[in-house]
């Protein structure tokens, strides 16, 4: 013990780091000749989980040299909730609820996705009223997930008034989302085979008002920022991810078209009433911010195209299918009748039978592709459920997007491919 306290006293024998708290293999050493102390100059830097540059809960850990990325580790997991099990343990109503929870900044495109799979499983059709206002429901949240992300990657960057632009467009149109469902974040609109309620008279007239106004905002902040000395400065040419790498790591969405890979589900491989519509798909050659950022400006144009086409198209009818296995009963009838009552108490409180199959199910989500896999055993939950979530391929694609590059431009990097924790973890 009388040696144990002489040697701590020491300067030159070696302490114990992991009597201090630090890793074991860490070799680290107290000596009299500090000389070799600035022998490397190479510092690891902890960047997460609880970051302001951070789009979430996750962690970015960087060896630097000054202030370039020699090397870095990307480490997720913080926000994970078993979405999938979850899926398995809910029958497929009460799972609605919890496909917000996702890429909370367009929620409602998640639960669109999610009822179009279960839809197809069960081989239900939906009137066209419902499927007109799924539409116009999917593209403001591209618009709104987009605004966010160009917004804020402007604001990582120092262009804190832009962000303003678009956050005004951005809660304007979570006001029209509040008027078809309550909610403005976590929507749960959609139902299987149908809507919570249906739009509101004269709804389509306000949503072709803020698309007009939007398109003057969109043109103001192209305006602003596009052709600033200073933004191009930090985009242009900053964390490039080439065509060849986003195939590699399965890149899809706005960040894959960046990179000239032309595909985009809604003209590819259209659902609902996509084929009917006109719209073009922006596509760039880089693959860098810059890229990332204006194809996203791009597509909100295209976007407001194809809620401006959907609002002349859609007519009044039915926003529910008549197929008795999904058809939430009317209040009448479940205040009024026995059988009403007993449909009412079996639906929320057992759920609905899906037979046996399973289906995969993929959208353009604001992100890229979101798709739900489900195989069902015939029972009121699915046997198996999993999501193909965009931001968790593009999380992989952010070590090497940023080795060599500063510290600076993580940050950039970060913001231009929009990682969504919710989204990334499930």
């Amino acid at each position: 013990m009388k040696n144990e306290k002489e040697n701590a006293l020491q300067p030159d024998v070696p302490l114990d780091i992991a009597r201090w708290g630090f890793p074991s293999h860490y070799d680290v050493s107290l000596k009299k000749d500090s000389d070799d102390i600035f022998e490397d100059s190479r510092v690891i830097v902890n960047i997460g989980p609880t970051h302001p540059a951070m789009h979430g809960a996750f962690r970015c850990m960087a060896k630097l040299n000054g202030e370039i990325i020699e090397k870095s580790y990307c480490e997720f997991g913080y926000t994970h909730r078993a979405k999938e099990k979850l899926g398995e343990n809910r029958t497929y109503h009460q799972f609605i609820v919890y496909t917000d929870r996702l890429n909370y900044c367009s929620s409602l495109i998640n639960n669109v996705t999610y009822a179009l799979s279960v839809e197809r499983l069960m081989g239900v059709e939906v009137p066209e009223r419902a499927t007109w206002i799924r539409m116009i429901c999917a593209e403001l949240a591209r618009v709104i997930d987009h605004l966010i992300c160009v917004g804020i990657n402007a604001v990582d960057l120092g262009a804190f008034s832009y962000f303003l632009y678009g956050y005004h467009q951005r809660e304007k149109a979570y006001t029209l989302i509040e008027q078809l469902c309550g909610a403005r974040l976590t929507t749960s609109y959609t139902r299987i085979g149908g809507l919570m309620y249906d739009a509101p008279e004269g709804w389509e007239k306000d949503v072709k008002a803020w698309v007009k106004e939007t398109r003057d905002v969109i043109d103001e902040m192209d305006r602003l920022l596009t052709d600033n000395r200073i933004w191009l400065n930090r985009t242009k040419n900053v964390a490039v991810f080439n065509k060849e790498q986003c195939l590699n790591y399965s890149f899809t969405g706005p960040n894959a078209r960046a990179a000239g890979v032309d595909i985009d589900l809604r003209r590819d491989q259209p659902c609902m009433f996509y084929d009917k519509m006109d719209f073009d798909v922006p596509i760039a050659r880089v693959g860098d911010v810059f890229d990332r950022y204006y194809v996203r400006m791009e597509e909100m144009k295209q976007s407001l195209n194809i809620i401006s086409q959907c609002c002349d198209k859609i007519r009044s009818g039915p926003i529910w299918s008549e197929d008795k296995r999904v058809r939430i009963p009317e209040k009448a009838a479940v205040y009024n009748t026995m059988e009403g009552l007993i449909h009412h108490f079996k639906f929320f409180m057992t759920g609905f039978n899906v037979p046996p199959g399973e289906a995969y199910t993929a959208f353009e989500a604001a992100n890229g592709e979101l798709g739900f896999y489900i195989v069902s055993k015939g029972d009121v939950n699915a046997h198996r459920m999993r999501i193909r979530s965009p931001s968790f391929w593009h999380y992989q694609g952010l070590s090497p997007m940023i080795q060599g590059g500063y510290i600076a431009d993580l940050v950039a990097a970060l913001g231009s491919i929009n990682v969504i924790a919710g989204e990334l973890d499930r």
